[in-house]
């Protein structure tokens, strides 16, 4: 075994809600902590889940042509710019392995997602980390100024989980072209769809100008295919079939290729539940700042506060039966945006334990 694997702390998953709710003598319980979908999935998924006929002793479409044939068209990338893997947890993982080694250092932002230190930790490699600034946004002099010879990879969650703050496309493409180009720029636009206050959102076109860009989408999240674990990478051509030869075969099973096919096509779906998320963050932030509680602005669909007490008011919410997230940031707290009346009781539950 390798050494520095006996040291890693590994990713804690949700824990099953009805062993929450048996745990605390709860009727129901509230996730929103994991930023899931509180309004479903399109009802054509649960069309297709319904009316699919699937043959289990066969193995699926190792390539997901349908799938690849449609996003391509969708996001308008090259068919062979596309990787997809179990979630984007797997395409984060083969893009370390792939290029890291030992000693590499990888930039990340603090805070950021986890799983893009731990990945690097596995390989070997340093994780260096950047603070965002005051008002939670990316410091991109700081990034610069942080790049050395062993520098390998950059990691930029766009909109940032946990923070939610939204970098503008202008700002990107600024920072991108000053990254030399042996080192790699990952840009995880897995809240991407979230975001309205900009249009011209996504860097995705841009991997066709920088070989050293990747960009990452998920199906988890505006989609709600939380379960059925798709995400996909734009990469370079070259890099794109660097990725293939790592990837494992017959890593997405054929339901979770068909639904994904379906989810995409159902931009309808995908509208109304940015523009209900969008209403219920104003919401929130409207609240925030009556009640002068700290907060980064949201372009996700999750809010993160600051109390002085938050591990005290997580525990508390938790035995009310609504689950949110701490440990993300000390006397932080991230907050799934749920539906108006889980909404309305989470924050007079906050109220009550502050």
């Amino acid at each position: 075994m390798k050494d520095n694997i006996k040291n890693l702390k590994a990713y804690v998953p949700e824990e099953p809600l009805d062993v929450l709710m048996e745990r605390y003598g709860l009727d129901r319980v509230v996730r929103l902590s994991a930023n899931e979908n509180p309004f479903g999935t399109s009802p054509k998924v649960r069309d297709t889940i319904t009316n699919s006929f699937l043959e289990s002793n066969r193995y699926p479409d190792g390539s997901a042509e349908k799938l690849r044939e449609t996003v391509s068209n969708f996001y308008q990338v090259a068919q062979e710019q596309l990787v997809f893997g179990v979630g984007l947890d797997e395409i984060i993982s083969l893009i370390n392995r792939t290029f890291l080694t030992d000693g590499d250092e990888v930039l990340l932002n603090a805070p950021t997602f986890s799983e893009y230190a731990l990945n690097a930790e596995i390989e070997e490699a340093v994780p260096v980390y950047v603070p965002v600034k005051s008002d939670g946004h990316i410091d991109f002099d700081a990034l610069k100024q942080a790049i050395n010879d062993k520098t390998k990879l950059i990691w930029i969650c766009n909109p940032n989980n946990p923070t939610g703050t939204y970098e503008d496309l202008a700002a990107i493409t600024e920072f991108v072209k000053t990254v030399p180009e042996d080192v790699l720029v990952v840009i995880d636009e897995a809240y991407l769809e979230f975001v309205t206050d900009e249009t011209d959102n996504s860097a995705m076109h841009l991997v066709n100008d920088y070989e050293n860009l990747v960009v990452l989408r998920t199906f988890s999240k505006v989609y709600g295919l939380a379960n059925f674990r798709v995400g996909f990478g734009v990469f370079s051509p070259k890099l794109a079939n660097y990725m293939q030869t790592v990837r494992l075969p017959y890593n997405l099973n054929s339901m979770s290729q068909q639904v994904a096919v379906t989810a995409l096509q159902d931009q309808d779906f995908v509208k109304k539940t940015v523009q209900k998320t969008k209403e219920e963050r104003e919401l929130w932030e409207d609240w925030l700042r009556e009640n002068k509680i700290i907060f980064y602005h949201s372009q996700a669909n999750f809010v993160f506060i600051q109390l002085d007490n938050a591990n005290k008011v997580a525990e508390y919410l938790k035995t009310k039966g609504f689950l949110v997230r701490n440990g993300l940031q000390p006397g932080w707290l991230r907050i799934t945006i749920g539906n108006t009346e889980d909404n309305l009781q989470i924050r007079d539950l906050i109220l009550e334990a502050k």
